[in-house]
């Protein structure tokens, strides 16, 4: 069985979907991370990592997909990933649902993200040197 065409540029080239399905696909995502870190504890499952982890995870995710979707704009999908993390531990300081904010939080998701921009820095670097005439058949910015 093989995958349909649209599918197959879905998978390897998120950055040429519409604009609408990137921002919706990016939307969802957020969604479902406020959703994880804003629910009231007691209604999640315990996945037995390690705090810090978790948010390190969640935002390599987070950062990862918004680099998929753009991988021109690093410093935007840096800037508001880390803004989303912010308004979480803001959010879990001031709702009553038995979250607490905390610094360390924040720091666990800017290792998320700075690991997502490694990753990122890392697979651009790959394709310029192993398939330099793609990346020069690209426009500016997208490798």
């Amino acid at each position: 069985m093989t995958l349909p065409i649209w599918l197959l540029r879905a998978l390897l080239k998120p950055h040429q979907l519409p604009i609408a399905l990137r921002l919706a696909g990016y939307a969802f995502a957020v969604a479902v991370l406020l959703y994880l870190t804003l629910a009231p504890a007691k209604d999640l499952p315990n996945p037995n990592i390690w705090d810090k982890a978790e948010h390190a995870i969640s935002w390599m995710v987070l950062a990862g997909i918004g680099l998929s979707f753009w991988p021109d704009r690093p410093g935007r999908i840096a800037a508001l990933s880390m803004f989303v993390g912010v308004l979480v531990e803001v959010l879990q300081s001031a709702l009553p649902f038995g979250r607490d904010g905390d610094v360390r939080d924040l720091l666990g998701d800017g290792v998320g993200v700075a690991a997502a921009l490694v990753v990122w820095a890392v697979v651009r670097a790959c394709r310029r040197r192993f398939y330099p005439q793609a990346a020069a058949a690209r426009p500016s910015g997208i490798t």
